[in-house]
């Protein structure tokens, strides 16, 4: 074939690179000459084109089409080039809803979002009902740990998904208050009598609230302290179980703390643990917690929202020695295992003012890391931590990975070749000292 449409397969991007030599242009373009002189030269045969007149005419016409035909190839394969490359974007999605086999429950769209961004089982749990309409329109959820609510209105802040205040729920059975202030309490409501004394808040100016050992909560009016307050900051206090809103209090022997949006447990023997308060509150609530079909929904795995990595080509560990062959003219490095080419990909070189030197150069220094700084042209940079460096000659030019751009293709360096920082590390692990460098136009 006359040309080739190649796969970068670090961006995705396909690059139509012409792979005519001077000679086999020439071959190529006889060749149709040859085989197609009366379409090109209508009436002019091989032995005509021997005779002077006749040849320079049909040259020119000869010229001509050809020039056409060239410029619709070019014109062609431009033209295939912005679908292939759609298509090449298009091949990998992370999925938008997954279904859990342990609770036989799926999470999609926001609710997967929010809770593989929060922690996900550990902080939230596993979803143990289906989505469930409101009558007022909004979509809610129960996990182990929390629910889920999707308001379209979206809320005072014109957030639509919202974390639901289940502590507030667990709130028990009102009693008259002089019943809960009262020592007399009639059998059977011990503990009903524990658990609403602590709902009820303690004044700031209270011996409660000014123990040095506690933290006092002015915007509910309770305390928190020991295992409770340590397990409240170290999981984002306010942002994930909110404020308390009640005094610790015990129930058959466990120790119990309830905040806007959990409940939190203590015994001696396990510690701090979340109370599976969407598992009551389904409960309470009599709501369905059966498994629903799977169908096509895939499994929950984290590697699913793992984009596939590039392939970084066939590299031998036995094989012939690794070299690299930048061409500043495409911006484009071919790296190679004696004379196969095992991986290829776009790379930023120097700009204007501070171009790349051409030549044959070796691998002089390899560092996993190096803080760059310095002046050159009179401009002054500082990059920190820049990974994967191959330093090929004494003035500071070096192959290495590039975190703070992603314009490969387009010359933005100062003199260094940039990679993306995948390909840089995989090129590191097979690089050496007197590694060949080879740079032209």
């Amino acid at each position: 074939m006359p040309y080739s449409v190649r796969t970068c397969r670090f961006c995705g991007d396909f690059l139509t690179r012409a792979l005519f030599t001077e000679t086999n242009l020439f071959r190529g373009l006889m060749r149709l000459t040859y085989d197609r002189v009366d379409w090109l030269a209508p009436g002019i045969g091989q032995s005509q084109l021997g005779t002077k007149g006749r040849t320079m005419s049909a040259s020119r016409s000869l010229l001509k089409k050809i020039s056409f035909v060239t410029a619709s190839l070019a014109m062609l394969l431009v033209s295939f080039a912005p679908s292939l490359a759609t298509n090449a974007a298009a091949e990998w999605s992370a999925p938008r809803t997954v279904y859990f086999e342990e609770t036989g429950q799926s999470l999609d769209q926001v609710f997967l979002d929010y809770w593989r961004a929060n922690g996900g089982q550990t902080n939230l749990g596993l979803p143990i009902t289906p989505e469930i309409t409101m009558d007022n329109g909004h979509i809610v959820q129960y996990l182990q740990y929390a629910r889920f609510e999707y308001w379209p209105e979206g809320d005072a802040n014109g957030n639509k998904f919202v974390l639901g205040k289940i502590g507030e729920e667990l709130r028990p059975s009102m009693l008259q208050r002089s019943m809960i202030a009262s020592t007399q309490v009639p059998e059977g409501f011990t503990s009903v009598t524990t658990q609403m004394k602590a709902w009820l808040p303690v004044s700031a100016d209270s011996d409660t609230a000014k123990d040095p050992n506690v933290t006092f909560v002015s915007e509910t009016g309770h305390t928190i302290f020991g295992g409770f307050r340590d397990f409240w900051w170290a999981t984002g206090d306010v942002n994930y179980l909110g404020n308390p809103i009640t005094q610790e209090y015990s129930v058959g022997g466990i120790t119990y703390q309830t905040f806007e949006y959990g409940q939190l447990r203590w015994t001696a023997t396990d510690g701090v643990q979340m109370v599976p308060v969407g598992q009551t509150l389904a409960t309470k609530y009599n709501l369905s917690t059966a498994a629903s079909a799977q169908g096509d929904i895939p499994t929950y795995d984290e590697s699913l929202f793992v984009k596939p990595g590039p392939s970084y080509g066939n590299y031998d560990p036995s094989g012939d020695a690794i070299w690299v062959d930048i061409n500043l003219s495409w911006q484009y490095m071919t790296v190679y295992q004696g004379d196969t080419i095992i991986y290829e990909l776009y790379i930023s070189s120097g700009r204007a003012g501070f171009d790349t030197p051409t030549g044959t150069f070796y691998v002089l220094t390899m560092l996993p890391s190096d803080d760059m700084e310095g002046v050159i042209g009179g401009e002054y940079y500082n990059v920190p931590s820049v990974p994967d460096v191959m330093y090929f000659t004494n003035e500071g030019r070096a192959i290495h990975g590039t975190y703070w751009h992603n314009n490969f293709g387009t010359p933005m360096s100062h003199g260094c070749i940039n990679m993306p920082e995948g390909a840089a590390a995989w090129l590191y692990s097979i690089a050496y000292i007197g590694m060949p460098v080879v740079i032209h136009y």
